[in-house]
């Protein structure tokens, strides 16, 4: 025997004690995932139960409460509270008018925004280009951009999903404030820089704040080969 299933397979157990092991992971894992299934149906019942009890507003008019009912569910699975909306008529199965809704935020979860728009297939891509376009970053630091843009969402955890997050704000800046850098990925790289300069300064566990003079040895010569003006990084 080998693999994970070699801790099953000792000497002091007959080939049916074996058996019965399997059998009972087996059926654990079946009972786990019931288990997780009847969590998120339970957790559906719910938000449609909180939906139907707001105010007068919403038991008079049926497309509001369809609304409640549509964010809470797609506070829980992004996914199905979109099509939730579409099929009740409250959404366009369009990129823009799905990136309107997200932009707009109301009574949506900052992290299921985050989750929605970073998914990789075509269309929540072309969600996330609309939804990046929403923002002007006109004549804004680079700074205040990225506050802007990072207030709208929060960061999915998947380093591929910051990454195309990251790129597509890049071109974005880059396109409204088409002087300030030579290239988008200048942009792209001295964000996650200053995404990790943050993160450091806020958080209590790193002892060795970085300093500014690191801050500005570490993004040299990032600008296409050249340094960037240090007021810039300042």
């Amino acid at each position: 025997c080998s693999g994970r299933g070699s801790s099953l397979c000792s000497p002091h157990l007959t080939p049916d004690e074996q058996q019965l092991l399997l059998d009972i992971r087996r059926k654990k894992a079946q009972l786990l995932q019931e288990i997780q299934t009847l969590k998120d149906e339970m957790a559906e019942v719910t938000a449609e139960m909180e939906a139907l009890d707001t105010g007068e507003d919403s038991k008079n008019n049926p497309k509001s409460k369809q609304m409640s009912i549509g964010r809470k569910k797609f506070n829980m699975d992004p996914k199905k509270g979109i099509e939730y909306l579409i099929d009740h008529g409250l959404l366009k199965n369009t990129p823009d008018d799905i990136a309107q809704f997200l932009y707009k935020g109301e009574g949506l979860n900052k992290t299921a925004i985050g989750d929605y728009l970073g998914e990789r297939n075509d269309f929540n891509q072309s969600v996330l280009d609309a939804f990046v376009c929403l923002h002007d970053f006109t004549d804004l630091i680079l700074v205040q951009a990225l506050r802007q843009f990072l207030w709208s969402f929060r960061l999915p955890g998947e380093a591929q999903k910051i990454d195309r997050m990251m790129e597509r704000f890049a071109h974005r800046y880059c396109e409204l404030n088409p002087s300030i850098f030579q290239h988008p990925d200048t942009c792209f790289v001295l964000s996650f820089a200053i995404i990790m300069l943050n993160t450091s300064l806020h958080n209590p566990a790193v002892k060795d704040k970085q300093t500014i003079e690191q801050f500005i040895t570490m993004n040299r010569g990032i600008d296409n080969g050249d340094d960037l003006p240090r007021e810039l990084l300042e």
